[in-house]
């Protein structure tokens, strides 16, 4: 019987739409407080206007500068942030490191208050967008790694709410009111420090 407990590893977070690192100000405080090595990058520029290919090759650069290539990391992504963390796990080799995956209300089926911007990518996180589409059809192989979709069904940023949710992995409804709210919601840092504490496998 193995009774170890599992490894702790080094935790990126990736942020959303007219946000920066900074954001996270508050769960990074308290992961830390808990023994967590916490990373923040800003994503350049955040409201849209790259598509989210050319945010998550960001992503994948200050992993590659950061870390050694063979350590392994959890990701967690928070809003546009959990798109762009899908990407670099399922185009750009982040499948092959990332042991521990978490995306806070995420429109993994898009969002319909992306028409209300042209920005390429506003676009991208369209329902039934081409490019959610792509990772959509593929989206099983993040059974690879352990996954947790964290939402509010209050949303009024992901329309329709249950669009955060993925038929796969753990799934954990946080009845947070407002959007923002989940990355400082007591209920939603405690299901991250949960998952981040569960078998990688």
């Amino acid at each position: 019987m193995n009774t170890e407990t599992p490894q702790r590893n080094s935790v990126v977070l990736v942020h959303g739409i007219n946000d920066t690192g900074q954001v996270f100000q508050t769960m990074a405080t308290y992961l830390r407080k808990r023994g967590w090595s916490v990373y923040t990058l800003d994503l350049i520029p955040n409201n849209g206007d790259f598509g989210l290919e050319k945010l998550a090759q960001q992503v994948a650069d200050y992993i590659a500068d950061k870390f050694a290539s063979e350590q392994p990391l959890d990701l967690v992504g928070f809003s546009m942030g959990g798109i762009i963390s899908r990407y670099y796990v399922q185009r750009l080799g982040g499948i092959n490191r990332v042991q521990r995956f978490m995306t806070i209300s995420s429109p993994h089926n898009g969002t319909a208050i992306a028409y209300a911007s042209p920005r390429p990518g506003c676009v991208q996180m369209r329902p039934n967008s081409a490019f959610l589409q792509d990772l959509n059809r593929d989206v099983a192989m993040l059974k690879q790694l352990n996954f947790t979709s964290i939402w509010t069904p209050y949303d009024l940023m992901i329309v329709p709410a249950h669009s955060s949710r993925l038929p796969l992995g753990t799934e954990v409804i946080v009845p947070s009111k407002l959007h923002p709210w989940m990355l400082t919601d007591s209920r939603c840092l405690a299901a991250v420090a949960s998952a981040l504490t569960s078998d990688p496998n």
